[in-house]
């Protein structure tokens, strides 16, 4: 398995390629390039921009593992205006065609939310409904839609993320597994395992789950995730790819974050 690093960590205004250039340089041996409506991957890149990233990235010798996307909180496909729907198909669609130019083969997919007004079996009615129209699409690009598990009070079990996933029969729709997200309510070794070949990327975060909240969020090794167990647990599932590190910067040394990030990742992928 590879070290890697999101490109969250690193500023909204810094050039994808200045960011990739700096991952090398402190050791990475993976990067994960993030698109949105704002940021120096947008959603509106052109081909051309892709490409350049793309070439950046082989010629500093560093690989790009997936695309990283949180549009799904702005546009769920959950939702219960058909409008939003529609726009939220729409970036989707852009995502999968740019995630081809970069020639990586997941994106990171935030399915909707239930919310007040977004009951939980519409939730799944819609998003069932509108990732079935997007998996032409994804097939066409030879790229996954990876289903992340995020606080979205949606896909709360991994028996329930495995069985909407299976909906679909295609190996273009899968799952990107965020093992701190998890710790909250579950267990991250016991969800790889249920998920199982379904799981095309990993984000590597930890959390104490005593803080209840966004607070527990901490640096890896610092928290409640059984990293061994879930090492165990990759390795059972036959995975090989990437673990992506998802951090913001500290508040004083990027590098400094960079590094220690690095030097978890490497103790992590040890054991």
């Amino acid at each position: 398995m590879k070290a890697a690093i999101n490109q969250w960590a690193f500023p909204n205004e810094m050039p994808a390629t200045e960011a990739i250039s700096m991952a090398k340089e402190i050791g990475f041996d993976a990067f994960e390039v993030c698109v949105g409506s704002k940021g120096p991957v947008r959603l509106d890149a052109s081909e051309a921009d892709v490409a350049a990233i793309r070439q950046h990235a082989e010629n500093k010798d560093i690989e790009l593992t997936s695309v990283g996307c949180g549009l799904g909180w702005e546009l769920p496909l959950t939702s219960m205006d058909p409008k939003v729907r529609e726009q939220g198909k729409e970036a989707l669609a852009k995502t999968l065609q740019i995630a081809q130019w970069l020639g990586v083969d997941s994106v990171l997919t935030v399915p909707g939310t239930v919310d007040p007004v977004t009951p939980y079996d519409m939730a799944i009615e819609n998003a069932l409904a509108a990732l079935g129209d997007l998996v032409p699409v994804a097939e066409k690009h030879r790229v996954c839609i990876a289903l992340e598990n995020v606080w979205n009070k949606f896909l709360l079990s991994p028996v329930e993320m495995r069985d909407f996933i299976d909906q679909f029969d295609s190996p273009y729709v899968g799952a990107f597994f965020d093992i701190g997200n998890i710790v909250l309510y579950g267990y991250p070794e016991q969800w790889i395992r249920i998920l199982g070949n379904r799981i095309r990327m990993i984000h590597a975060k930890d959390f104490r789950a005593a803080a209840g909240n966004m607070n527990g969020f901490v640096m890896l090794m610092e928290g409640d995730v059984d990293w061994p167990e879930v090492m165990a647990a990759l390795r059972d599932v036959g995975y090989d790819k990437a673990l992506v590190a998802e951090y913001g910067a500290y508040a004083h040394s990027r590098e400094a974050m960079l590094k220690h990030v690095l030097t978890s990742l490497r103790a992590i992928l040890a054991l």
